[in-house]
């Protein structure tokens, strides 16, 4: 389906961005949608002066900041390359056109923000779990590709532990 929507005829623009380069700051309004050709993205917000990694994007993905695309008001959320990424993006006018096409374009939105409000309950849950142990193997077991694509750095960050402890979880 994701295929469909590369090949739907929407406007997509490609973009590249340098690694730690920001495809979006916090306080800005950001109604695009991207989708990831090659690379990684980490959204994150900043909480007394620490970042706090909420999602990864990596290739094959679509990302959007979410609060801002539907609200069409600023975020609190940024949005950096971890290394060189190449996106394609389309502006939300232009993605509602095409979601309002046809039947199968709506259900493959409602499809993504079904999967995304899934994802959010997934890290809500992780959030609430007090063994670093098992937020690791539930993390693993649900995104081995997240450990290939994304630095432990950030990895540890997101799953509230430091790289240490993230080291010694994975050795054992």
């Amino acid at each position: 389906m994701i295929q469909k929507l590369l090949n739907s005829g929407l406007h997509w623009r490609e973009k590249e961005f340098k690694r730690n380069e920001f495809l979006k700051m916090a306080g800005s309004t950001d109604t695009d949608i991207y989708f990831i050709e090659n690379g990684s993205i980490r959204i994150y917000m900043m909480d007394e002066n620490e970042e706090r990694i909420i999602r990864f994007g990596y290739t094959g993905n679509i990302i959007v900041s979410l609060d801002s695309f539907l609200s069409g008001k600023p975020s609190g959320f940024y949005m950096q390359a971890i290394k060189k990424t190449t996106v394609r993006v389309a502006p939300q006018k232009d993605f509602y056109q095409f979601i309002q096409s046809g039947e199968e374009n709506l259900k493959f939105w409602n499809r993504i923000l079904e999967d995304l409000v899934l994802q959010q309950i997934e890290r809500e849950k992780d959030l609430l779990i007090n063994s670093p142990r098992e937020r690791f193997n539930r993390v693993l077991k649900r995104s081995p590709k997240l450990f290939q694509e994304v630095p432990n750095k950030y990895i540890a960050n997101y799953l509230r532990m430091s790289p240490e402890t993230l080291s010694r979880l994975k050795k054992s």
